[in-house]
């Protein structure tokens, strides 16, 4: 029985999208998970005790998160490029170090005055610099099958989901807030770094590999270049407005369930669908993006969202919640996979990091005004229909725009 097992596990075969480079393809999905510990879901467990320990305010501490989440994306523009420029293993080392860096800086922190830099150094080192190194060396090193190799990269972000709230709210409960950062820096420097870095060693220099790639699309276009290029400011808006509007809708959830009368298990039963609908359309975009390309792709990724976001504005049934939040769940997931398709099919890979730190300046930017954004109209009395149906309006918009972009 055992050998038969094991005869059976032997003879599976590993995707043909993965087999053009599988220590790279883990590599992508491991960094992309790994960002979670600077991402926004996981942060968000602290806020309570953090609040409380220095008698913080939520604006307060909103706005420190804040000005440390727009730091990160200025500090991007800058760091981002090292990824056309320096071996994979050392960008790697910097961007874990900082991460490090920040969980240590708040598990000690004695003063709310070191909340910013260390919220500066994990929104840098994880959400920015690690989703960055993992969307740009599924981009670089995996010419084939990229919608593919794209969606397995953007199921790091589910499964971080999954495991490291759930695992910090349990450490939580016991010890405090500060015992999870302390033990998160352990984790990164004593299990991600070296699998990481052991991934990474082998990896081909990016200037060889892009060099290579050039030879074969004929595509190289520098950072300037594409600034300079009308179609880029066309498609940007579609890659941000999925993480624009999903921030400040579950950064406003509570404040929705409100005043929709939705009870609190109600809402948290709903998320079950939103993560259902993350992960699932994770592995229906991939194949969409290899067969019609990622800038035809992408208006259709918009879709759930635009329905999702119709269904909040026009509907207050009880199944309202459930519903919206799985479309919302899977334009994430499909959005993902077209965004960081998008850039290498357009421009060519041999500047890749410097094209993409824009774009994910941008959308870390995005992601820092969101909740000020839509908190804003909230606070003018507008109601939740009426800033969904805005929100509906401005997707449609984007992808609209998309249509406009002539291909290069």
């Amino acid at each position: 029985m055992v050998k038969s097992d094991l005869t059976a596990l032997s003879n599976m075969k590993i995707p043909p999208f993965i087999t053009e480079n599988p220590r790279l393809a883990l590599y992508a999905l491991l960094a992309v998970a790994t960002s979670g510990f600077g991402q926004t879901f996981f942060v968000s467990i602290f806020g309570a005790g953090i609040r409380a320990e220095f008698g913080l305010s939520h604006s307060t501490y909103g706005l420190y998160y804040g000005l440390a989440t727009l730091c990160s994306a200025l500090l991007l523009l800058k760091l981002g490029g090292l990824a056309d420029h320096w071996d994979l293993w050392r960008v790697t080392l910097l961007a874990l170090l900082i991460l490090v860096s920040g969980c240590l800086l708040l598990g000690t922190a004695p003063h709310w005055i070191l909340l910013i830099p260390g919220f500066l150094l994990i929104r840098l080192g994880g959400q920015a610099m690690l989703t960055h190194l993992g969307m740009t060396v599924a981009g670089r090193y995996f010419q084939h099958n990229r919608g593919r190799i794209m969606a397995l990269t953007a199921a790091g972000f589910p499964l971080a989901e999954a495991i490291l709230p759930a695992t910090a709210s349990l450490i939580l409960i016991s010890t405090g807030w500060r015992m999870p950062w302390l033990l998160s820096a352990a984790a990164l420097l004593l299990v991600a770094l070296p699998i990481l870095l052991l991934l990474a060693r082998h990896a081909e220099h990016p200037a060889q590999q892009d060099k290579n790639t050039e030879h074969a699309t004929g595509k190289s276009w520098t950072r300037n270049q594409v600034l300079r290029e009308p179609g880029f400011y066309l498609l940007l808006p579609a890659t941000l407005v999925t993480p624009f509007t999903i921030t400040a809708i579950l950064f406003h959830q509570a404040a929705i369930a409100e005043l929709r009368h939705w009870p609190a298990e109600v809402v948290g039963l709903a998320f079950t669908g939103f993560a259902l609908g993350h992960f699932t359309s994770l592995f229906l975009a991939g194949p969409l993006i290899d067969r019609r390309g990622a800038q035809r792709a992408l208006p259709l990724t918009l879709l759930p969202l635009f329905s999702g976001l119709l269904v909040l504005g026009l509907t207050d049934a009880a199944w309202t919640p459930y519903l919206y939040l799985t479309l919302c769940g899977a334009t994430l997931g499909a959005v993902g996979a077209a965004s960081g398709a998008l850039w290498p099919e357009r421009y060519g890979t041999r500047h890749i990091g410097a094209i993409r730190s824009i774009a994910q300046s941008v959308l870390v930017f995005s992601t820092a005004v969101a909740p000020f954004a839509v908190g804003a109209t909230l606070d003018a009395a507008l109601s939740p229909a009426a800033v969904a149906q805005l929100l509906a309006a401005m997707v449609a918009v984007c992808a609209m725009l998309v249509l406009l972009a002539k291909p290069v």
